[in-house]
């Protein structure tokens, strides 16, 4: 943190007192930051969040009771921080496939540029997930920062959403959610089962239904894709691709549904890609990969940070975020390949 330096005048031990706290709320950051995307869809806002959070919680520290954990604490100061944010977004963000039909595979489609805040944003899956723990707990923790399950959480009013968050997904008690949230038990279930209703239109099942897809099947379809797509072989690339796969390029708002409105658009106004190279990532808790295309000056020159989301068997979404000065840099990316 930023805060940590002794105030003029304090002593040498308020000093490490001081700087053993802001060592102590740094250890929550990563676990925090997940939460802060999965309420606001957005990276960087999650950053601005839990930056706040952790100045709060410094700053205040005196007057922390302990009447509940340090993390329930900044877990309060978190929500708060993100319910000011979402009250003051112009609207909530979403995914191209939320905003209007398919495209046609045509150059024309891509009229229509939304600005950075209208877009549900991709997130390194190592700031937002804890390490190794129980393999159910990893499974739903990947599963709840996948682009299709953020993006569905955006539909949900700001209490619905922090209570499916930390019930769900966090696995809070009723009576700590309540505790949390300033209200009782019986209104964090109605607000659960008022979230579950809204999301059972707009979000995967994960109920069980349908088994989530296992790390090493994704890796495989990840390694097969990526093959096919630096040889441009759009032949062995459909045959990775589901019948109904969709493909979307924020900031633009087209997208296109079906193998062969991907294929067109690849072999049509996307065939400068031919020729691209691809360095593997971890994104939204599933694999992916920059996107380089080649530079007539030589090497190639960052092009987009791609999400390929599938279930298990076939490639079901491709989205490429464009905005390369933005997003290589997050991922500790080289803005140049040899």
């Amino acid at each position: 943190m930023a805060q940590t330096a002794s105030h003029p005048g304090q002593s040498a031990g308020a000093a490490v007192a001081t700087d053993e706290l802001s060592a102590q709320l740094e250890t929550y950051r990563r676990e925090l930051t997940g939460y802060c995307y999965r309420l606001l869809g957005g990276a960087f806002d999650a950053d601005d969040a839990v930056q706040e959070t952790l100045l709060r919680a410094w700053r205040s520290y005196e007057r922390f009771e302990g009447r509940s954990s340090l993390r329930t604490w900044l877990y309060r100061i978190a929500t708060n921080v993100c319910f000011d944010q979402l009250g003051s977004s112009r609207a909530k963000r979403e995914r191209p496939m939320g905003l209007g039909a398919a495209a046609d595979p045509v150059e024309e489609s891509l009229a229509t540029v939304l600005p950075e805040y209208a877009w549900v944003e991709p997130v390194p899956t190592e700031h937002v997930l804890p390490g190794a723990s129980d393999p159910a707990d990893t499974t739903v923790a990947r599963e709840s920062v996948r682009l299709a399950f953020v993006a569905a959480l955006q539909h949900l009013p700001a209490k619905q959403r922090a209570v499916l968050i930390l019930r769900e997904v966090l696995r809070w008690p009723a009576s700590e959610v309540a505790t949390l949230l300033d209200t009782s038990v019986a209104s964090v279930n109605s607000a659960l089962q008022r979230a579950r209703a809204t999301l059972a239109d707009k979000a995967p099942d994960r109920s069980g239904a349908a088994p989530a897809p296992a790390t090493a099947d994704e890796s495989d379809l990840l390694e097969r894709y990526v093959a096919a797509f630096e040889r441009y072989d759009m032949a062995a690339l459909a045959n990775l691709l589901r019948e109904d796969a969709v493909m979307n390029m924020p900031p633009y708002a087209m997208w296109l549904e079906g193998i062969e409105n991907i294929q067109a658009w690849m072999l049509g106004p996307g065939n400068e890609c031919e020729g691209s190279r691809c360095v593997p990532i971890h994104v939204n808790g599933a694999p992916g990969f920059a996107q380089y295309r080649r530079d007539p000056k030589g090497g190639h020159f960052p092009w987009g940070i791609v999400v390929l989301e599938n279930d298990g068997a076939h490639i079901t979404g491709i989205t490429t975020f464009l905005d390369t000065e933005k997003w290589f840099s997050r991922f500790g990316l080289p803005d140049h390949l040899d």
